[in-house]
């Protein structure tokens, strides 16, 4: 069954990055389709997108982290785009990050 979920890691601080905003675009779209805040793991308390509601496409993960940090010291909010080429497949982009630096993958 597909889905999409995220979550986020303040490697600055060595903690789940509890209480970021999240928004999902669907592309060429620039309205978001859904906007989630992280939980105190970091993680979302729903899937970002459920087995019913993940169709082939292009997406973008906005990550608020400047409002996480309490100021955009250098980064603002962070735009993670991605494909899904298999709406059966399962889809996990994580974010590590600090108020100057991200990293991403597909995580399982």
């Amino acid at each position: 069954m597909g889905k999409l979920s995220t979550h986020v890691l303040d490697t600055m601080h060595g903690r789940p990055a509890a209480g970021m905003k999240i928004e999902l675009r669907r592309l060429p779209g620039t309205e978001p389709v859904k906007t989630l805040t992280t939980n105190a793991d970091g993680r979302t308390d729903e899937l970002v997108l459920g087995p019913e509601e993940v169709a082939v496409g292009d997406y973008e993960l906005s990550f608020h982290v400047g409002e996480y940090f309490g100021e955009s010291k250098f980064l603002d909010v962070v735009p993670v785009r991605f494909r899904i080429s298999d709406a059966s497949a399962g889809y996990h982009v994580p974010l590590l990050c600090t108020p100057w630096s991200y990293s991403t993958y597909r995580g399982s």
